[in-house]
Formats: C-alpha cells, structure tokens, sequence
C-alpha cells in the first residue's frame, strides 16, 4: 500500500480512461459516466447470463435452496470434496458405530442379494437402498431400480432414511436402461416421474442431506432434453439455478454451446421455441463467449437466424430489442421495442433511441420512466465494458439509468437534480456524485442538502478501521463537505461534518489556529499559530482538505490518481456547468494540493519571525521538506540562504531539521533592532565617536559654566 509520504513521482499513478469506463490494474474502481458523457448515453451495458436465465425458470415452494453441504464444481483452485466422501459422510450420520462400520463393509460388496443378507440388522429402508446401490454400481440397473422402488413402496413411517435418494436413484436407474433400451419413451417418462418424486419427498421433510431434490431438477433436465423438449430442460436448469446450484448455471451454457454448434436448420426449427428463443437472448445480451474483445464465430449466424424466428414475434421483445441495439441495428430495436410493454429495459432503449433522434425532452422522460420500472433491488452482476475489462461493481440499471439521466440534467443546468441521482445510487457512481458534489454544486447548495436529506451516522469502530471497512457513502458525502468548508474557511460551520471524533478535533484545531493566526497582536502569537495550521495541512491536509477527486484524490486516500479529460463546452455540457467548475478548481491545482496549502502558512509564519530566530530558520526548514515543488522548496532554501541565520542544522537544510523556538523567540525582537540599528551606524562610527566626545565636552562646559554663575550669586 502507497503512502503520502512517499515521493511524488512514486504515487502519481495516472490511470487512463480513454471512454470514461476503461480500467487500469490498481484497487477495485467504481464506474464513472461523466468522463465521456456521449458514450454513457449510447451504450448499452451487457446484461448478466446469471441473471437472464432466472428469468426462465420459477422458484419451487417448500425446495430449500442448495448450501456448501453439497457437492458443487470448484474453481479450479483447492480442494474441492468429491461426491463420494459427501455421500459417505452422509451416510453415516445418525447411525450407530456398530451400523457405521457395516455400511461400509457392505459398500464393499459387489452381488446386492448378498448385501440384503449380510445387512439383516440394518432399517429395512437403508438395506434395499444399499443394495440397490451396489447393483447399480454393478451396472445391473434392472436390479437397482427394484431395490429402489422396494424402499419406496415400504410405509412412510419405515423409509425415514432413504426415501429421497432411492427416488433420485431410481431416476438415474430408470435413464441408464432407457439408454440400454434404445432410449425409450416409457422408460424416460417414468424416470422424469422419480425425479419429481424425489423434490416432493424433500419438500416434504424426509432426509435429504445431499440436496438431491435440487440435483433432480438437473437430472430430469437431462432426461427431458434426451426426448427432444429443449424448452422444458431449459426451464428445469434455470429452476436449478434459482434455487441457488451452480450445475444449473453451467449446464445452460452448456447447453448455449451445443445450440450454436447445430446445423442451421435444425436451430431454426429450435428457435421457434419461446424458451429456447429467451435462452439465446439472454446469451446475446450477456456476451456469453466472448473473449478479449473478439465475436465468437457463431455469434452471427446465431443472431440471424433468432431474428428470423422472431419476425411477428412480441415474446421477450424487450430482450430482442436490446440484442439489436448493442448490434447497432437500431431500426430493428426500434421495432421490438415498440411492442416491448413498460419495463425498465424497454424505456430505457426508448430513452437511447431518442437521444440517437436528438430528442432530449423525449429521452428525459423515457428515463424517468424506466427509473421507475427497474426494482431498486435488480442486479446484473459484474459486466465488461467497452474496453473489455471487468467493471468492479455490480451493475444496478436502476441506477444505471438514473446516472444516465443525470447527464441530461447537468446540461439542463439542474444541477441539484443531478447530484441526488448520482448520489442514490449509494457507491455505484460515488466518482461522479463526488465531482459534482465539490466541483459544481456551490457550497451552500451542498450543505443544504446534507443538512435536509443526510443525517450524519454511527462511525465505525476502531476494529472497522483496523480491518479497512469503507466509510458509508453518507459518511463520505458529509466528510467532503467538511473538507469543502474547511477550505472556504468556513471553520465554525465544518467540524460537525466530519464522522468521527478524532477527525472533528483536528478540524477544530485547524480552525482555531487559522482564526488566531488572522487575530493575535503579538507577531511571534501569530507565528506560532500559523505554523500549528501550517503542520495539520501537512500532515492531516488529506482527511481535512483534500479534494474527493481532483486534484488530491482522498476517495483512493491519495494513493492514485485518475486521467480526468478537459472539461469544455459541448452538445452535452453547457457553459453554466464548465463556469462553475472553473470557478471551484483546487488552489493551486496540483496533485496533493494541501501542501502547498501548508507551506504558504508556514511562510506566512515565517513573515512574523525575526530573522535572526531558531524559528524563524526551523519552520523554513520543516516547509521545504513538505513535498511540494522542486521550485518551491528551492525558493524557501533561497529565503532562509538569504535572511536567515546561522545554525549548526543547515549543512543538511530540510532533512534535519529542529522543531520551531518559539518560547525564546520574542527577545529576539530586541536584539535584532538592535542588530539593525548597528548595521546602519557602521559606516559613521568615527563621526558618531568625535560627535559623542563634543556633546560631552559640551555637557561638561555648560555643567561648570552653571556652578560658577551660582557662585558670583
């Protein structure tokens, strides 16, 4: 982690955005829309696949969803349990020792007649589930599936064990001699029909440790998509999915794989299906396959053939219509979207194709609209953006769309408008709420909004700082404006703003020397005032002035810094916007600002010592090794070079420097009038001394002239 104090050059690490959304390696950067206003407003983000296809299946009531007790795929990282030891561990729970160690002596077997023999002692439900079990693993799946259906047959009250994974089982016993069979009809009907026995048996509270009930939603999926119904296996695997296993998720986009693979004849006739028609839109939308900026080679030929399955079509039109638009082919979204409904997605297209008609009044309104139709709680997860990196924040569109709509408020000249919607988006657009938070709108504005709509909140805990957890965005909102009127030496009006008590008293210190600098009488009292202030900007000046954005960058705690582009007058920034944004630019307007800040108080400071002063020499030292510019710490060095005096420290002049005298200080007032009278003496010293001699003689003659008229009296 970079720190302030390292040099300059070192932390200045400029991260280009040449879109306004283009990442650079670095800490996790929120999204910004403001950098290039023109391309926010005509991308279209790309949906999220995760997202899509649940809106192909339905949630089962009563079907808990999956937890980290089953098996799911790895990473690719670590070890990952196999379904073996999963299963094992299962089986051997709420069993005796005794019936432990003969479950797995009986897993060993390999004749199921044997294994109902030898496990005499065991439930009646758990030896035909193991025997079925080993015949299965025996490949003899006629067998199997009669031990199976044994169990199930038995009353409920005597399978409390193994009525949801002999269902399950018979379900893949009944597909595997369907196989066998030559796949036939009766053979998969039945196992579909196990598979919903065996989400009803788990619905129904008999033992499923494995989550099998979820597992058979993928497993009827496969046995459905055997007999030809794409439709039903892929509402069945985004059921899955739902319900929060990660089979069902792969196995659609397995499933993606193998349509675009097809010949061109058989997906057409595949994609008059409703579900398969969502299922590829979805992939579409979401850039499922794509790589490193590149079309997948069936991506076209899939993207004709939908939209000739589609012609005549309004199912998912809101879909389809989004597909068209990031195609470019804005004449067909224009065609879908008109019979899209009022969704979210559907306005907010209408909204982009009318800003592409120039009708901003139009386009206003249609994101109003969509603002109100996205669920505040939709979510599409992480999306790739024009440069193809990963943005780091999960794209919001309710959010999404109101940020684009602040873009046409700015240019309207709403700028409070425009902050409140970037600013709900609570961290999304925190960037862009910041900029116009201290760079447009004016100070008043501000803290009237803070005031009215956001209270102040519980800091964190000292434990919440230490594991680095980031400030509420209320916090943050209330911190800049503590900044902000610290800057504008507002100093009474500021401390209350900052969120935590440490904070609130620098702030206050700050303040108070500002304030004492400006009204002590006594020179040295106002040095020493403004050096105090001048060593909080130094040191605090981050957490007390520096600016979110540019040029100081306290969002990133200054470690970084982003490539901002000029701000000017064009079709979606008016003169109001640039006028008001020149007018709050950082003084001076270079990076970590503050200092310099700092070492103008510490000149000011310097300006009521006396020159010949230990302080007068020490705070000159202490400024120049602030960080500010090369020319700025050389023209200190030439100012003490040039008044200052001599001290034992100045061989090495602003590395080793001592703290500030201040205490002796003031008798240095005298001396140094003294010195000075002296200097200008000099040169008449031999005058002054004959002069001195006859004022004497003088003095003398007249005292001895007086006595002598006293006498003759």
């Amino acid at each position: 982690m970079f720190t302030r104090n390292w040099p300059r050059h070192l932390l200045c690490l400029s991260l280009s955005f040449p879109l306004g959304s283009a990442l650079a390696c670095g800490p996790d950067f929120p999204m910004r829309l403001l950098d290039d206003r023109a391309q926010s407003l005509a991308e279209l983000p790309e949906g999220n696949f995760r997202f899509e296809v649940s809106r192909l299946g339905h949630a089962i009531a009563g079907l808990k969803n999956a937890t980290v007790a089953t098996n799911t795929p790895g990473d690719g990282y670590g070890d990952e349990p196999s379904y073996t030891d999963q299963r094992d561990k299962a089986e051997q729970a709420g069993l005796t020792a005794e019936q432990q160690a003969l479950v797995k002596q009986l897993r060993t077997l390999t004749d199921a007649h044997q294994v109902e023999i030898e496990g005499a002692s065991l439930p009646v439900d758990l030896r035909l589930y193991l025997a079925g079990a080993v015949a299965f693993n025996a490949e003899d799946h006629q067998l199997a599936a009669e031990y199976f259906q044994k169990v199930l047959a038995l009353p409920a009250s005597q399978r409390p064990l193994r009525s949801t994974w002999a269902a399950y089982s018979l379900g893949r016993a009944l597909y595997e001699m369907s196989a066998e069979a030559g796949a036939g009809p009766d053979l998969l009907a039945q196992s579909q029909k196990a598979f919903e026995q065996t989400r009803q048996l788990s619905i129904d509270g008999f033992s499923d440790p494995l989550e099998l009930g979820i597992a058979s939603l993928g497993e009827e999926a496969r046995v459905v998509r055997t007999a030809g119904d794409w439709n039903r296996a892929i509402e069945l695997y985004a059921t899955q999915t739902i319900h929060g296993s990660p089979v069902g998720y792969s196995s659609l986009k397995q499933l993606m794989t193998e349509l675009t693979a097809l010949p061109d004849d058989q997906l057409a006739v595949l994609l008059k299906g409703k579900t398969v028609q969502q299922l590829v839109t979805a992939s579409l939308i979401s850039r499922v396959g794509w790589s490193f900026g590149e079309q997948p080679p069936g991506e076209k030929k899939l993207i004709a053939l939908l939209q000739n399955s589609t012609r005549g079509s309004l199912d998912n039109a809101d879909r389809l219509a989004a597909v068209n638009y990031q195609q470019g082919d804005y004449a067909s979204a224009k065609a879908f979207v008109e019979h899209a409904g009022d969704g979210g997605l559907a306005w907010w297209i209408r909204a982009k194709l009318a800003l592409r008609e120039g009708d901003k009044t139009a386009a206003a309104a249609a994101y109003a609209k969509a603002a109100q139709a996205f669920p505040q709680s939709e979510a599409w997860g992480e999306a790739r953006i024009p440069e193809w990196d990963y943005n780091d924040v999960v794209v919001k569109p309710n959010c999404r769309v109101e940020g684009e709509s602040a873009i046409l408020a700015l240019q309207r000249g709403e700028y409070l408008q425009a902050f409140d919607q970037l600013y709900r988006s609570q961290g999304v657009y925190w960037l862009d709420a910041a900029t116009v938070a201290e760079r447009v709108l004016t100070v008043d504005e501000l803290k009237h909004y803070v005031d009215t709509q956001v209270p102040a909140v519980p800091p964190l805990t000292q434990q919440d700082r230490d594991n680095y957890v980031p400030l509420p965005v209320a916090a943050k909102l209330r911190d800049l404006l503590g900044r902000r009127l610290l800057r504008e030496e507002r100093y009474d009006e500021a401390t209350g703003y900052f969120d935590n008590a440490d904070l609130q008293a620098k702030a206050r210190f700050y303040g108070q020397m500002r304030q004492e600098a400006e009204s002590k009488w006594w020179p040295t009292r106002r040095a020493f005032a403004y050096y105090q202030a001048a060593n909080t900007a130094r040191h605090d000046g981050m957490e007390l002035l520096g600016y979110e954005m540019s040029p100081d960058y306290a969002t990133f705690d200054g470690n970084y810094s982003l490539e901002i582009p000029e701000l000017k007058v064009g079709p979606l920034i008016a003169e109001g916007e640039v006028q008001r944004q020149q007018a709050t630019l950082a003084k001076p307007d270079e990076r970590f600002h503050y200092r310099y800040v700092a070492t103008a108080l510490a000149s000011k400071a310097a300006d009521h010592l006396p020159h010949s002063s230990q302080a007068f020499a020490a705070v000159l030292c202490k400024a120049s090794n602030w960080g500010t510019s090369l020319e700025e710490q050389s023209a200190l060095y030439q100012r003490y070079i040039e008044q200052g005096p001599y001290v034992i420290w100045a061989g090495d002049f602003g590395h080793q420097c001592q703290e500030p005298d201040f205490q002796n200080t003031d008798k240095r007032y005298v001396t140094q009038f003294m010195d000075s009278l002296r200097s200008t003496l000099r040169p008449y010293k031999r005058a002054l001394q004959i002069a001195g001699v006859l004022l004497v003689t003088a003095a003398a003659l007249l005292l001895i002239n007086r006595r002598r008229r006293r006498q003759n009296q």
